[in-house]
């Protein structure tokens, strides 16, 4: 993977492998500044779908960054910068939204869009971004000729903002078993009588709503199920949820942790919950079903388009109707083993899909290129 040092405001030039070699389909330079710190759901889409490999056969220039100073400061100057001196090359924008000077380049910046909701939640946003992201993202979305999504749900929200002529290309992720899962033994194993097991993964802010998820497996308690729990696996991020949620019954927060903890973690549930306000994709939950994992996520269009007939759909601002759902999915002759089969089911279709887009992305790049400048590119 290329990176980009901070000088002169730059990334490295187009790699020495390539000279001489067959011409590149086209070039692209990548912001990576987001990368490097924790690896959550938005860094392995990046790592997923844009490192060198993803982009092959285009040439690829990434520009990384060591902390967050740094980030911004790439993100504002070594961007721009970059792109004028690279007249043949686009700017492809995976984490953050593209800021306003790299957006005045036009139909050379195509970001990725995971979802919507630095627009549609104004208040499940912390300060930063509320002043730095939102502002950028908007002036993006308005202006912008051109943008990759994660979903069919993205990009007909993206459509309600903007332009009416802009082009959206599905880029739908590749999901792989980046915590080393296994569904061997899940068929055979026995019911657990004291209640079921439920794991949630990602940040815990408000738009996770993990208060819901709380609050569902106290109404499993409450209906006869007194062991249910609830283990949550990610790092803690603004406001108070952590707080209110460490003080519950039967909850437990891990916090950021290693793949081997994850593993284990996901390895010993009974299912895994989603009751997450607005998501662009809920990748972790897809991820999830390489352990064989019932899936229960809302009600909302987003999780089916992501889940399939895979899922268990509530409402989870009805806590003793989603506990009565899980209670009862749970407690079905072979549950285990239907829920299994759907997952590798689901698995398949997603990933179908995805190789489909990634063909795709890679023509509609090679083709803007060539349409810019085919010498340069």
């Amino acid at each position: 993977m290329t990176s980009a040092s901070l000088a002169p405001w730059a990334a490295t030039e187009r790699p020495a492998a390539l000279a001489g070699a067959a011409q590149p389909a086209g070039e692209a330079i990548v912001d990576r500044t987001h990368c490097g710190r924790h690896v959550t759901g938005l860094e392995r889409i990046t790592l997923e779908l844009f490192s060198d490999e993803a982009l092959a056969p285009l040439a690829v220039t990434g520009v990384a960054a060591a902390d967050r100073r740094q980030m911004m400061l790439k993100q504002t100057f070594a961007l721009p910068w970059l792109a004028a001196r690279r007249p043949g090359a686009l700017v492809l924008c995976p984490g953050f939204p593209p800021t306003p000077a790299l957006t005045l380049f036009g139909a050379r910046v195509l970001p990725y869009i995971h979802d919507l909701f630095l627009i549609t939640r104004p208040q499940d946003l912390n300060a930063r971004a509320r002043l730095y992201m939102a502002p950028s993202f908007r002036f993006a979305v308005k202006r912008l000729p051109r943008f990759l999504v994660n979903s069919e749900y993205t990009r007909d929200e993206l459509r309600r903002f903007c332009r009416p002529d802009a082009e959206i290309q599905l880029y739908r992720p590749q999901v792989r078993n980046v915590f080393g899962l296994t569904d061997a033994a899940r068929a055979t194993r026995a019911d657990a009588h004291e209640g079921p097991r439920l794991v949630a993964l990602g940040t815990v802010e408000p738009r996770k709503n993990l208060l819901a998820a709380a609050r569902i497996v106290a109404a499993l308690r409450a209906q006869g199920c007194a062991g249910a729990r609830l283990d949550i696996v990610g790092r803690v991020g603004w406001g108070d949820d952590a707080a209110r949620l460490a003080a519950m019954e039967g909850v437990t927060l891990h916090g950021y942790q290693p793949v081997e903890t994850v593993r284990a973690l996901v390895d010993a549930a009974d299912a895994l919950i989603s009751t997450s306000h607005d998501e662009g994709l809920g990748l972790p939950l897809i991820e999830a079903q390489y352990a064989g994992l019932q899936v229960v996520a809302p009600r909302q269009r987003i999780f089916q388009e992501a889940l399939g007939a895979s899922g268990l759909f509530v409402d989870p601002e009805d806590a003793p109707g989603a506990a009565r759902a899980i209670r009862d999915r749970l407690s079905a002759p072979g549950w285990r083993a239907s829920a299994a089969a759907a997952a590798r089911a689901n698995l398949e279709r997603w990933n179908a899909q995805a190789e489909r887009d990634r063909v795709a992305v890679i023509e509609l790049i090679a083709r803007l290129c060539a349409r810019r400048s085919p010498a340069a590119c």
